[in-house]
C-alpha cells in the first residue's frame, strides 16, 4: 500500500510550511515515528514523522519549497515492490489535499490512502523516537555525508541536541564544539531594561534586489494586519529605574538578567490588575488562568519571536531568568515549540539597548495590551525637598485594546507598576 505524508499544521496560525531539509532520501527504509522531514512552521523548525514503516518512495516537494497545510509532500511505499508504483502515481497525479484542507479541487479518483504527518516531540526532550539521541537537520546530513556514526555522540547544543559543530569536531573540522554563531545582545552604556538581541542584517544584498519574505516574515506580517482591527490607543509613564538597576547589579553574578526582572515587576503589577492582561473574545472579555508574559526578540535575517515566560508571577527570579536564557537560545536557533511563542497573555517589546528613548508597539491579536520600553538614562529632577538631583529614568508606552481596557485601567496599571520598582523592587527577589 502506498500512503501520502501531508504537510502538517504545526500550529494553529499555520496555512502553509516550508522543507527545510529531507532527513530520509527516495528508497530509504523508515520505521514508524521516525523523523523524514524538518518543516520550517511560521517560527520554529519542527522535526515531522510518519506515520508508517516502509521506504520513502517519492518526494513531492523537494527542500527548499512551500506547500500549503494539508497537500501531499511525500509517498511512502510499504514494500520496496511499490516504489516504482508510487514514482509513476506521482508523475501522472497532481498531490491531494487531505480532509483537513479546504478542498478547492475534488480529488482524484483511487487517491493513495493519506497519512497525516506528525510533529516530533519537543526538541528540548534528553530524547525522542524510542531513545535516539535529538539530532538537528544538518548535523544529521553532515554525519551522513562522513560517514559518522553519531550513535554514542553527547551532543553541546541546548538540553544535548548534536549540533552540526559537534560532527565537525568528529570529522577534523573544528578543535572543539563552537556556540551558535548569533550575535549576542549589545550592551548598553546605560542600564536597558531587556537584552533583546540586535538584528542581523542579510549579508550580499545587491541593490535593486528583491528578496523574497521568509516564513517567519509572512507570519509576522499577517499579525501586524490583524491588529489593523483593533481600536488600540497609547499611554506613556516615566519610571525611576534606580533601585531596579541596583538590585540588577547585585544579582547579575547570579545569573539574574534585567528582562527576568522587568517580566516579574509587570506579571506581579498584572495580579493587581487582571483585565490588562485579559483580551477581547466575540463572545466577551476572556480572562486568562495565568500571567504568560511575552518578550519580542529580533531574529538573524528579519522578523521577530516572542518567547513566553509562562506564569512569570509565580515563577522566582532565578529559574525566571535560567527559563528566559534557554527561550533566548532556542529561540535564535528555531527550536521552540508554538506553545512557547503562542501563548502569551501580555507583551513587552524593548529598543531601550539602541538608545531609543520612547516608541510605540503595535499591539498583538490575542492580547489586550503590549508595553514599549525605551533606555534607562540619567535625568536632571527636582527632588522633594526642592532641590535637583540627578536619576536613572525610562520611558515606557502601553498600547491598549479600547474594546477591553480604558484610558483609567492602563494609567492605574503604570502607576502601581512604577511604584513597585521605583519603591519596592527587592520585592521582585521573594
Amino acid at each position: 500500500m502506498i500512503h501520502e505524508v501531508f504537510m502538517p499544521a504545526l500550529s494553529s496560525t499555520m496555512t502553509e510550511g516550508k522543507i527545510v531539509s529531507w532527513v530520509k532520501s527516495p528508497g530509504d527504509k523508515v520505521e514508524k515515528g521516525e523523523t523524514v522531514v524538518v518543516v520550517e512552521s511560521d517560527k520554529a523548525d519542527m522535526d515531522v514523522e510518519s506515520f508508517y514503516a516502509g521506504y520513502l518512495a517519492n518526494i513531492i516537494v523537494p527542500a527548499g519549497e512551500s506547500a500549503p497545510v494539508g497537500t501531499a509532500i511525500a509517498l511512502v511505499a510499504e514494500t520496496e515492490a511499490e516504489i516504482a508504483q508510487a514514482q509513476t502515481k506521482t508523475q501522472s497525479q497532481p498531490a491531494t489535499p487531505s480532509k483537513e484542507a479546504p478542498a478547492s479541487q475534488p480529488a482524484p479518483a483511487k487517491a493513495p490512502e493519506p497519512v497525516a504527518a506528525k510533529a516530533a516531540p519537543p526538541a528540548d526532550s534528553p530524547s525522542k523516537n524510542n531513545g535516539r539521541s535529538v539530532i538537528s537537520p544538518r548535523a544529521r546530513k553532515l554525519a551522513k555525508d562522513n560517514k559518522v556514526d553519531l550513535s554514542n555522540v553527547r551532543g553541546s547544543g541546548p538540553h544535548g541536541r548534536i549540533i552540526a559543530e559537534d560532527v565537525e569536531v568528529l570529522i577534523g573540522k573544528a578543535s572543539s564544539p563552537a556556540p551558535v554563531s548569533t550575535p549576542a545582545a549589545t550592551p548598553a552604556t546605560t542600564p536597558a531594561p531587556i537584552a533583546t538581541p540586535t538584528t542581523t542584517i542579510p549579508a550580499a544584498i545587491t541593490p535593486g534586489q528583491v528578496v523574497p519574505l521568509t516564513t517567519l516574515q509572512n507570519a509576522v506580517n499577517r499579525n501586524m494586519l490583524a491588529s489593523l482591527t483593533i481600536p488600540s490607543y497609547r499611554v506613556g509613564y516615566t519610571i525611576t529605574t534606580d533601585g531596579l538597576d541596583k538590585l540588577a547589579k547585585q544579582l547579575k553574578s547570579k545569573g539574574v538578567t534585567m528582562t527576568a526582572l522587568l517580566a516579574k515587576a509587570v506579571a506581579v503589577t498584572l495580579q493587581k490588575h487582571p483585565l490588562i492582561n485579559a483580551h477581547f473574545t466575540d463572545a466577551g472579555i476572556n480572562y486568562p488562568a495565568g500571567i504568560n508574559i511575552a518578550v519580542a526578540v529580533s531574529m538573524p535575517g528579519g522578523g521577530l519571536i516572542t518567547p513566553v515566560l509562562a506564569n512569570a508571577d509565580q515563577v522566582d527570579i532565578y529559574s525566571l531568568s535560567r527559563t528566559w536564557k534557554d527561550l533566548v537560545e532556542r529561540a535564535r536557533n528555531k527550536q521552540l515549540q508554538p506553545h512557547e511563542y503562542t501563548t502569551g497573555t501580555f507583551s513587552i517589546s524593548n529598543l531601550g539597548m539602541f538608545g531609543v528613548d520612547r516608541f510605540d508597539a503595535i499591539l498583538t491579536p490575542g492580547q489586550g495590551a503590549i508595553m514599549a520600553v525605551g533606555a534607562s538614562r540619567p535625568q536632571v529632577v527636582a527632588t522633594a525637598d526642592g532641590m535637583l538631583g540627578v536619576k536613572q529614568q525610562m520611558q515606557v508606552n502601553l498600547t491598549c485594546d479600547h474594546r477591553v481596557i480604558y484610558g483609567a485601567d492602563a494609567a492605574g496599571f503604570l502607576k502601581d507598576l512604577a511604584q513597585l520598582i521605583e519603591l519596592n523592587p527587592q520585592s521582585l527577589t521573594m
